[in-house]
Parts: structure tokens; sequence; C-alpha cells
């Protein structure tokens, strides 16, 4: 599985998450707090910290490792900003081959079209180096433009369920949408 080589996009360097990215990630995440607040769980004060961070780094690798998950950045071209994070999570091999995707972009590189650049580059990877058939990704009703994004990538609706996840303290319903390997 190769895990190791980043896929540039023209605005964009993906690559899996390393553990010197931790001072990165903080300043994504400190300078996004407020803009993923409703649409992520809960956070205490210490997920704002770079002991945190680098913890994450390091159960990201862990997660890895074990084929459990693949925490991406997306970095600008000189690889010095995040502009936007994704993860192939809940990684389920055998009869199921699926994975759930989940993501969230900077506030000031939201609307440009950048989201959709990323994740076209990215779905290709999930089918064909993890061998994934499906990948799962849902969103609250209330997040039209993720429901707008999903379905531009090619995700399709197959359900909606009540009280799904709990986002900022309240358990949220969940449009749930997939896309399944071409053949």
């Amino acid at each position: 599985m190769n895990v190791l080589h980043p896929i540039t996009t023209p605005r964009a360097v993906l690559r899996l998450a390393e553990m010197a990215d931790a001072s990165r990630l903080l300043r994504y995440r400190e300078q996004n707090r407020e803009h993923l607040a409703p649409w992520e769980p809960w956070r205490d004060d210490t997920y704002y910290t770079l002991d945190h961070c680098v913890q994450t780094l390091a159960d990201s690798r862990e997660a890895v490792r074990l084929d459990r998950a693949y925490p991406f950045l997306a970095l600008d071209l000189s690889a010095r900003e995040i502009l936007a994070t994704f993860s192939f999570s809940n990684v389920v091999r055998g009869a199921f081959q699926a994975c759930h995707l989940g993501y969230s972009i900077a506030l000031r590189r939201q609307g440009q079209g950048l989201m959709q650049e990323v994740l076209e580059a990215a779905m290709p990877w999930a089918f064909h180096e993890l061998d994934m058939h499906r990948v799962m990704a849902n969103y609250m009703p209330r997040n039209e433009r993720s429901g707008r994004l999903l379905a531009r990538l090619g995700f399709e609706r197959e359900g909606y369920a009540k009280r799904y996840l709990q986002i900022a303290g309240v358990w949220e319903d969940h449009v749930l949408t997939s896309r399944i390997r071409e053949p």
C-alpha cells in the first residue's frame, strides 16, 4: 500500500499527517476554532495545545500502522500551511471493504472549490491504494455546503440517522451518503 508519496493538486499537497506537523496542526486548530466548532464534537481547551496535537499525530500514526484510519493534511504548495484536513477512518476489511470520510477546511479557504479539488484527488487513492469498495460520508442536514460537495463528488444519499453523532454537545441528525467504487 503506497502511503508515502504525496498527491499534488493545482493548489495543494496531500499527504498523511506526520509527527513534524504538530505546530502546523495547532495553528490550524487555533485559527479555525470558531469556524469548525459547530461541525465537530465538543472540544475542551486541552485540544488547542501542542501536547494534544503531538498525541493526535502519534495516535494517527498508530491508526495507519493498524490499517484503521488514514488521516491526511492538505497543505499549500510550499507545505507550510494546512489548508484542509481529511481522513479515511473506521476502515473495515473483508466482505465490507469500506471506510468513513471526514473532512474540514480552513475558514479562509472555504468557498473556493478547494475541498472538491482535494477530495477528487484523494478518492482514487482510497479506492485503489486502500482497495475500498465503499466510502461513506455523513453530514448534518443544515450543513448544505457539505451536502452539495458530496453530491458533486458522486456520493449518493442512502439514509437519514436521527441523533447520529454528538456534535458541539448536541446529538445531531445526519444524512448518510456513500460512493461506491466504479468497476
